[in-house]
């Protein structure tokens, strides 16, 4: 047979699935009618595994690519009737709320949060997200956390993952614990240099100072040193300033070049960081839910029950309605009936009825579930 006419077959077979499959999916929206009438839920694991069983069974050798359409049809089914079952979920009201008290542009004013002192990288990150922002420092990002909740500031502004370094967990954590809202994003370069006191060599220095972040960042460095201990501090920037105001000529801080010649410090080495595409994603947190023009990315929280493909039912659905992931980490839950909790990172806006859906029904079939935000990053 020439491939002309395998081609003209595969065209009428494909009709032919096209009718079928919309005809599947009108029973799957009477079935949604019935379901919402008699308020079901939408999610009937067993039906579907009777279902793969049964075809699974006629396919033969061809079983795990049957098995992957009729799962595939499946989540395609319940996402339609995820459209139209009206069972409450709280992620509707919050989207609700948030879309209500929003204003069309983010903000260029207000009191944000910032950990660290002048110099910091989170200060650059506040200048950038609020241009005419009135800056409270604080200590820690529990800090941070705690001014924005309190309502003592309107914004707090946290690093959230770093190009080399990874994620940072402590904000992930943080996220969970305390009820806030992501309302906006952006993302810095950075640039690590060891500053010391002025004329200090580098031979002379027995103690590095900086943020545990920073020093990930330059862990190739660090670990070519001899008899140099590494200190953590609380921020890049109070280390800088801790070198100026101690005096010691033994002491280095790895920080920013803006940072030396704000605490009058001299820069004895400026590659030392592990790559040269260094960026940290920075996140603008907000008391109330809001959610502002050019939204495009979601922030979720999720924990499932332990048990075998309770990830795949998420990332399924994610699948089906074309949905791009462009962040997955999970986190162990100490003390808790699940063993971790994942955070993602989706492309999407709420405006869109099916990623509503989507949502709407990831919290009916996660044991956890917090919607963090949808924002756009800048």
């Amino acid at each position: 047979m020439e491939l002309s006419e395998i081609r003209t077959k595969i065209d009428a077979v494909d009709d032919q699935l096209l009718d079928l499959f919309l005809e599947r999916m009108a029973l799957s929206e009477q079935v949604a009618e019935y379901k919402n009438e008699r308020h079901l839920p939408i999610l009937n694991k067993q039906r579907e595994r009777d279902i793969l069983a049964r075809v699974t069974e006629k396919a033969g050798e061809k079983e795990r690519y049957v098995f992957h359409l009729f799962s595939t049809l499946f989540e395609l089914g319940r996402s339609r009737q995820a459209e139209l079952i009206s069972a409450p979920a709280k992620v509707t009201q919050r989207v609700k709320t948030a879309m209500a008290s929003s204003h069309e542009v983010f903000p260029q004013t207000g009191t944000v949060a910032c950990q660290g002192v002048e110099g910091a990288n989170s200060q650059v990150a506040c200048d950038r997200l609020l241009p005419r922002g009135n800056i409270a420092y604080v200590k820690s990002f529990e800090d941070v956390a705690a001014a924005v909740e309190s309502g003592r500031c309107r914004f707090g502004v946290l690093p959230i993952e770093n190009s080399s370094n990874g994620s940072v967990r402590k904000v992930y954590q943080l996220l969970q614990e305390h009820d806030l809202s992501v309302v906006r994003a952006t993302r810095l370069c950075i640039r690590h240099e060891l500053l010391v006191l002025p004329g200090v060599k580098q031979e002379e220095v027995t103690e590095i100072y900086s943020h545990e972040q920073a020093i990930g960042q330059c862990s190739r460095f660090l670990s070519r040193l001899e008899n140099v201990k590494v200190i953590p501090s609380a921020n890049t920037a109070i280390a800088a300033q801790m070198i100026a105001e101690s005096g010691n000529r033994h002491a280095a801080a790895i920080s920013s070049h803006p940072c030396a010649a704000l605490y009058g410090l001299e820069c004895i080495n400026g590659h030392i960081q592990n790559s040269d595409n260094n960026y940290t994603r920075f996140i603008c947190v907000a008391k109330e839910p809001a959610i502002y023009a050019g939204a495009n990315k979601i922030s979720l929280t999720l924990a499932f029950e332990n048990k075998p493909g309770a990830l795949y039912d998420v990332l399924a659905k994610l699948a089906a309605l074309d949905v791009n992931m462009t962040k997955l980490e999970s986190c162990p839950v100490v003390g808790s009936d699940f063993e971790f909790v994942f955070f993602l990172e989706l492309e999407g806006s709420v405006k869109d009825a099916s990623v509503m859906a989507m949502l709407e029904e990831m919290e009916r079939s996660c044991a956890q579930f917090q919607f963090l935000g949808n924002y756009a990053e800048v």
